[in-house]
């Protein structure tokens, strides 16, 4: 027989962050401990619950008992039951005895036992059937086990009314444990299991019975003004921020609105307003404050221009909302004063007279201050400014002034916004409108799909400043280990080679790391390590293509030749998809393969094939094949036709094939031998010019 099951911690007020994980770990500690017992049908539905208040599991098809199981137990090594004369050993007798009481029989004999190999040698099995267990002993340890293993953040120490002392994120005040309409026999944390629980704090008329355990959510929501569901309280809450804001768009990151989901169980969103005044503010100091300190949801009209109007999500229902809404603008006023305070007491202050400052800040114990580290990203960017073609002037200024908004009031107290009041900051100091826009862009792409910066100047800082990290970070000897990696060089790498790739910047990397490695010439505490990043950017440079969709065979085939300079690589790889495609590619790529093996095995053989040892017609053959081929795939390379350079070689697919079939090799004659060589190392060099072709070989 099956019915749903439910079961509900009634608590204090859950920490917000943690709530969802703390719902779904409960949730599923329960489930898992269930199924483990076999006390769930296949079928079985399992909803989780989370609400500031409580942690609640509905599971639909759970059975009242487990079923009987057939259980096959080893028994001792035939070698160990037996003595010398065949009869059971005194191991065996011991064995059967305690095995009797687990079996729950009154003795077990010899012949009841089987005799099966085990390993190397036998042993005998005994085979019984035992009986399934309760619901409420199932539940019980399942429920143990959920609440031992929850990620708690951190675990309270509080004292039941009966004195005795209690562990848990938050007290507990109630169990609730239902299966269908019976109540189970369950106690936890001090408490015994009913069917009382609690709605609202303040819109519920105070204990609500459960009935039966299918009618959980829509009691709680029908007459305890909660939602239960986390995902239909975020899904309200988005869709009256959206009904509420009317025409404005709403600024609602999925962090804030899980943070306020967890923080409402009955959410209604009211309309506040600031003062006109404050939008003279910098807009992203005061969404940030709104954000971050009040958790307010910010608007701003189709242009992306910050509104005087802000949305809040309450969890009171009312029909005079005016006192709620007094009461937050009146909370928020002094946020945006202070933001306000801090912007105006900022301006008074030039960027570049913030410089002498940064020498006070230290950026690494081994790697010296802020100071001197942004003399040397400032010689970085005006080196790459140069050669991107961007004026080295204005590289240089940006990448001076990129780190003094770090000693400004607006950042101390938001450290956020770093880089963007650096724009704000130097527009007002009268900075070139190109040089504040480095100062923010520099730090891009700051995560995965973030935009990279639109200006030369930027770009040179944002290279130059990553550099700088990953190649100074690395030389003291800090470079990622495992899944660690608290200076993010990975998303420094990754960064470096989006902005390589997509900007189509002819830069080589080794030039790059050697100019980074330069500024730290000087530094005992520095090894350079550009073998080490070499390979780590290679590394990376495989994951970002395969997330561009490109197999491994055809990443590895462009990544297996090192390149130095990328920003043609996705042009070969598109090349190398199109040659994949040809019925040509498979038998060029596998003599292409046989050919770099041969190759590996000589040494010091000249390039140059002599024509007149050319003695067999197949080798013949190829050689005129790809005299003729040679100059059409010199043309294709030179315009970066690379898809064109591929698909010529198919022209050679026949005469290749019947080089292998008829030609030795490695005759016996050395000049032969030697000058067959050459023919395979000029064409070798021709198949590989785009990609290492042989890397597409099955």
């Amino acid at each position: 027989m099956t019915k749903t099951l439910l079961i509900e911690l009634l608590t204090e007020e859950l920490p917000p962050k943690a709530l969802a994980k703390l719902g779904e770990a409960f949730a599923a500690g329960i489930v898992n401990g269930l199924k483990s017992r076999d006390f769930l049908e296949t079928d079985a539905v399992a909803t989780s619950y989370a609400t500031p208040r409580r942690l609640a599991v509905s599971i639909t098809q759970v059975r009242t008992t487990s079923p009987d199981k057939s259980i096959r137990e080893k028994v001792l090594p035939v070698a160990v039951a037996l003595d010398a004369e065949g009869k059971p050993s005194a191991p065996l007798a011991k064995k059967l005895a305690a095995l009797a009481v687990t079996a729950k029989v009154d003795a077990i004999t010899l012949a009841q036992l089987e005799r099966a190999a085990d390993g190397k040698a036998d042993s005998f099995f005994y085979t019984y059937t035992a009986a399934g267990s309760s619901l409420a002993q199932g539940v019980q340890a399942a429920l143990e086990e959920s609440i031992a293993k929850l990620p708690i953040p951190k675990v309270m120490s509080y004292q039941r009314p009966d004195g005795s002392t209690v562990q848990f994120v938050r007290p507990v005040h109630k169990l609730l444990a239902l299966h269908g309409a019976d109540v189970l026999p369950l106690a936890v944390l001090g408490l015994a299991a009913d069917r009382v629980t609690l709605g609202h704090r303040f819109l519920s008329q105070g204990e609500l019975v459960i009935d039966h355990a299918d009618h959980y959510a829509t009691l709680l929501d029908t007459q305890g003004k909660v939602i239960a569901s986390v995902t239909a309280r975020k899904e309200k809450i988005r869709a009256a921020l959206l009904d509420k804001a009317g025409k404005d768009q709403t600024l609602m990151p999925e962090s804030l609105l899980d943070e306020v989901t967890a923080l409402v169980e009955w959410p209604v969103v009211y309309a506040c307003n600031f003062e006109q005044e404050f939008l003279a503010v910098p807009q992203e100091c005061l969404i940030l404050t709104m954000q971050t300190n009040q958790k307010y949801f910010a608007l701003t009209d189709a242009a992306g221009k910050l509104r005087s109007r802000f949305l809040i999500v309450s969890n009171i229902e009312t029909a005079d909302p005016q006192h709620i809404i007094g009461g937050n603008e009146r909370v928020v006023r002094p946020r945006l004063s202070d933001a306000k305070f801090f912007f105006e007491q900022d301006k008074k202050k030039k960027l570049a007279e913030r410089l002498p400052g940064l020498a006070n800040v230290v950026y690494h114990n081994k790697l010296g201050t802020q100071a001197e580290r942004t003399q040397r990203v400032k010689n970085l960017a005006g080196k790459i400014a140069s050669a991107i073609g961007g004026e080295v002037a204005l590289a240089e200024r940006a990448a001076l002034l990129a780190k003094t908004d770090l000693l400004t009031d607006m950042v101390g107290e938001f450290p956020e916004l770093q880089g963007i009041m650096g724009t704000y900051y130097a527009k007002h100091d009268g900075e070139a409108d190109e040089v504040a826009q480095a100062i923010s862009e520099h730090y891009q792409p700051r995560f995965a799909g973030d935009a990279l910066p639109s200006t030369q100047a930027g770009t040179a800082v944002a290279l130059a400043d990553k550099l700088e990290t990953l190649v100074g970070i690395w030389g003291i000897g800090l470079q990622p280990t495992g899944d660690k990696d608290p200076f993010a060089l990975r998303r420094h790498a990754l960064g470096i080679l989006r902005m390589l790739i997509e900007k189509r910047l002819p830069l080589k990397i080794s030039a790059l790391l050697n100019d980074a490695a330069q500024q730290f010439a000087g530094n005992a505490n520095f090894k350079d390590a550009a073998s080490d990043i070499t390979a780590f950017f290679a590394d990376r440079l495989r994951g970002l293509l395969r997330e561009r969709g490109f197999s491994q065979n055809e990443v590895e085939a462009v990544v297996a030749q090192q390149p130095d300079t990328l920003d043609n690589i996705v042009e070969r790889l598109q090349a190398v998809q199109a040659f994949a495609a040809l019925p040509e590619a498979e038998a060029l790529a596998a003599a292409n393969k046989r050919i770099t093996n041969i190759l590996k095995k000589t040494e010091n053989v000249s390039n140059t094939v002599q024509t007149g040892l050319l003695q067999e017609s197949a080798e013949q053959a190829l050689y005129d094949a790809m005299s003729s081929v040679q100059p059409q795939v010199d043309s294709a390379y030179a315009q970066g036709d690379f898809t064109a350079t591929l698909k010529l070689l198919a022209k050679l697919r026949a005469t290749v094939d019947a080089f292998f079939d008829g030609v030795m090799v490695m005759a016996d004659d050395a000049s032969l031998r030697n000058n067959r060589i050459a023919l395979l190392s000029q064409l070798h060099g021709m198949m590989n010019r785009v990609a290492d072709i042989s890397k597409l070989a099955a």
